[in-house]
């Protein structure tokens, strides 16, 4: 944690960030790889530009079904990426894309509302997220 409320990791992808920010950017790329291990998703709303919602179901490997109302709150291509989680748990996640050699550094910051809830799901998110950016990686390397 980088602070109270803020869940971080780092990775250097081997994609450019023009890519990495594609994969975000396409509703179908992102639904087949957003999230971990073992969830799949379905987009009711996906309008990729700044303040656009983004509301969707992930399907938990365990069938339960995980409702999500988000919003784009910033976008800067290839540059950052800012989402505003607008249910519960209440984040606002930063993803910075930045050119280094060998492709990307993709910083992933998760900011949540309150420290207790960052505390409280801590253990799940870290894991999860990096799975997220494993998934990430396996969808560009096939593209």
């Amino acid at each position: 944690m980088q602070d109270d409320r803020t869940l971080s990791t780092a990775r250097t992808l081997p994609f450019s960030p023009e890519a990495i920010y594609a994969a975000f950017a396409s509703g179908s790329v992102l639904a087949s790889w957003w999230g971990p291990d073992g969830f799949t998703n379905s987009f009711d709303t996906f309008d990729f530009v700044p303040g656009g919602k983004w509301l969707f179901t992930m399907h938990g490997p365990d069938g339960k079904n995980y409702a999500n109302t988000s919003y784009f709150a910033a976008l800067e291509p290839a540059v950052r990426i800012v989402i505003r989680h607008d249910c519960a748990p209440y984040f606002t996640l930063t993803v910075g894309l930045s050119p280094v050699e060998g492709g990307t550094l993709l910083t992933w910051e998760q900011a949540f509302d309150d420290a207790e809830t960052a505390h409280a799901v801590k253990a799940i998110v870290g894991s999860a997220n990096e799975q997220n950016l494993d998934r990430l990686t396996r969808a560009l390397g096939r593209a």
